[in-house]
This record gives C-alpha cells, sequence and structure tokens, in this order.
C-alpha cells in the first residue's frame, strides 16, 4: 500500500501551516484523496509538494507553479521540462535584477552612514 499522509502529517513532513495547505488545494496545487472530512495525502502530492516549496525559495509565483504542474499531466515530462527551463532562466534574471539593486542600495547607504559618522568626528 502507498505511503498516505493526514493533513496534520503533511503540515508538519513540509514545516507548512494548515491555512497555507488549504490554500494549495484552494488555487489547486494540490488535490488531496478524500474520506468524508478527512483528507490524505500520497506520494504524488508529497512530491508535487517538495516542487512547489523548491519553486517558492526561489521565488517562482504559485501560479507560474500551477501552469508548470499542469504541463506535465498534459504533455508529459519532455514538455515540463523545457517548460521549467524558461521557468528557471526568467527567474534567474530576475534575481539578478534583485541582486543588483541590493547592491546598489548597499553602497549607498554604506556612503551615506560614513558620511554621517565623520560628521559627529
Amino acid at each position: 500500500m502507498t505511503e498516505r499522509l493526514t493533513f496534520k502529517e503533511m503540515c508538519a513532513k513540509f514545516d507548512v501551516t494548515p491555512r497555507t495547505l488549504r490554500y494549495y488545494e484552494y488555487i489547486e496545487l494540490l488535490q488531496p484523496e478524500r474520506d468524508g472530512r478527512s483528507r490524505f495525502y500520497g506520494p504524488r502530492e508529497s512530491a508535487r509538494m517538495t516542487l512547489i516549496l523548491r519553486g517558492r525559495k526561489f521565488g517562482i509565483k504559485l501560479e507560474e507553479m500551477r501552469q508548470w504542474l499542469l504541463i506535465y499531466e498534459k504533455e508529459g515530462t519532455q514538455a515540463q521540462m523545457r517548460a521549467f527551463l524558461d521557468m528557471a532562466d526568467n527567474q534567474l534574471k530576475s534575481l539578478h535584477e534583485q541582486r543588483a539593486q541590493l547592491d546598489e542600495a548597499i553602497e549607498e547607504l554604506s556612503s551615506l552612514r560614513a558620511d554621517t559618522a565623520a560628521q559627529l568626528d
């Protein structure tokens, strides 16, 4: 029999709040099995959750993740991998731009701090 996790076990395994897990279901990132009011998460949902959390770590929007996960179901692994490359390229570009903006802000703030400190001496 395949491993099935309860709602509470799924929250604990992935260190997410119940609200987060419910939201991922609401926006159709996850589709647990239902037995009355109980929800059960199998290997497919665990794998999807791993991918979702990895995507969030990289700053990928949830809707992009949802669309990307749908590609696998409709077009298969190769199409999903090609889509991942595009998604990764776009996100890498965005992260590099954010880094440049942070580097500029750090430089400006450091300079302003140094000027202010010099005025106190």
